[in-house]
């Protein structure tokens, strides 16, 4: 399954309310699974997401995470899958 992990920087103060927006969104998804943290760092949070279709995953990505209030930037790497064997 198609996995990425997206590194996210936010205004000051709005990781909390990212998060929840994150949680409520992808929790919505069928096919998903996801882990997410806030960090310490040069970036704020920190998400894990694995679906159904390579597809599916970018559309969450760029129509969705992306676009999101107060996201300043993100950073996403996607895995590998042969290398996941």
């Amino acid at each position: 399954m198609p996995t990425t992990y997206i590194l996210i920087n936010s205004d000051l103060g709005s990781d909390l309310d990212i998060i929840r927006q994150i949680k409520d969104m992808l929790g919505k998804e069928p096919g998903v699974k996801y882990e997410i943290q806030g960090v310490y760092g040069v970036y704020d949070i920190i998400v894990k997401i694995t679906a159904d279709s390579m597809e599916n995953l970018r559309s969450m990505i760029t129509n969705k995470i992306r676009k999101i209030d107060k996201v300043y930037s993100t950073l996403t790497m996607m895995v590998i899958e042969e290398q996941e064997k």
